[in-house]
This record gives structure tokens, sequence and C-alpha cells, in this order.
């Protein structure tokens, strides 16, 4: 997203906008921030009253739903953000309802951490492969992988839980 692609999109003059926004910077920061506050009250939203497999599965369902109905603001939320933006922005949230899913796992630290941030990455990774047609070429169905991916996650997680095995 840029100034001249809003401007033309809003048939304003680019210099019209200046008024509203410093800089190309800021609008991408604004549009991060409404997509972390979209996707948390999605996410908080999924998974309130749920715990273990079924508020792990919640949570996956609504940041796939997310990434699949918003693809623009999606990638916008992975906009990197300066510390102070980003301590006071709705990452927090999304950080807090991970570790608190994780509850159910009693995982220790480090192992919660590294949990958050496995979620993270195969959450990411799973829905960004998908967006980009890198599951259209096979027959098997990519919601049986969602459900497989998630089920799997749940057994390890559930195979840690308390510490177990190793943490490095």
């Amino acid at each position: 997203m840029t100034l001249s692609a809003l401007a033309r999109r809003f048939d304003v003059k680019v210099a019209s906008l200046y008024s509203h926004l410093k800089s190309s910077h800021e609008l991408k920061t604004r549009i991060a921030l409404l997509a972390l506050e979209e996707l948390a009250d999605r996410v908080g939203d999924a998974v309130a009253g749920r715990a273990g497999r079924d508020a792990l599965g919640a949570f996956a369902d609504a940041y796939r739903d997310y990434a699949r109905s918003h693809p623009g603001r999606y990638d916008a939320a992975r906009f990197r953000l300066d510390p102070q933006t980003a301590a006071a922005s709705a990452g927090v949230r999304h950080a807090q309802m991970t570790r608190a899913l994780l509850r159910a796992y009693d995982l220790d630290e480090p192992a919660e951490t590294h949990a958050v941030r496995m979620l993270g990455g195969v959450f990411h990774g799973f829905v960004s492969l998908e967006a980009a047609g890198g599951f259209s070429h096979t027959p098997v169905d990519a919601q049986d992988s969602w459900e497989w991916t998630i089920d799997s996650l749940d057994t390890l997680l559930r195979a840690r839980a308390g510490g177990g095995g190793p943490t490095t």
C-alpha cells in the first residue's frame, strides 16, 4: 500500500492525504495495527471458553479464516513495528492468548516460548503456502492437512506437558 495507491482509490490528490498521514510508513503502521486488532478480536471470540485441542483448533481456524478472508490485511499484520508501537498494539494480546491457550498443556519455560513460536510459524507457514497455491498440486485436500496439522500439534504439546522432553 502506498499513498499514491490510496489517493487513486479515493480519487484524491496525494498531497491531501498528508493532512491525515505523515508518510507511507505511518499508513502501513496504521493498517498493521488495524489488522492485528481485527485478528486478535476474531481469535479471542473463537477461543473463549475453550481449552486444549478444542481451543487450539479454534485459534488456528480463526487465524486461517482471517488470512483467507483478508489476505492484504493479513500480510499487513506482518509489518515490522517499532518497539513502542508494538508494545501498545494488539500483538501483545496475540501473545497473551497464545500463552493462555498453552496453559492447558502445562509447559514450563522455555518450552512455552518455543511453543508460542512454533504455533506462529506453523500457522503462518501453512496459510502462506495455501494462499500461494502451494497445496493445489495434489489430490489431498488442504482442509485434511490442516486438521492433521492441528491434531499433530496437540499431540506434540501434550507429550511436552510438564516440561517433558528436551528444551534446547
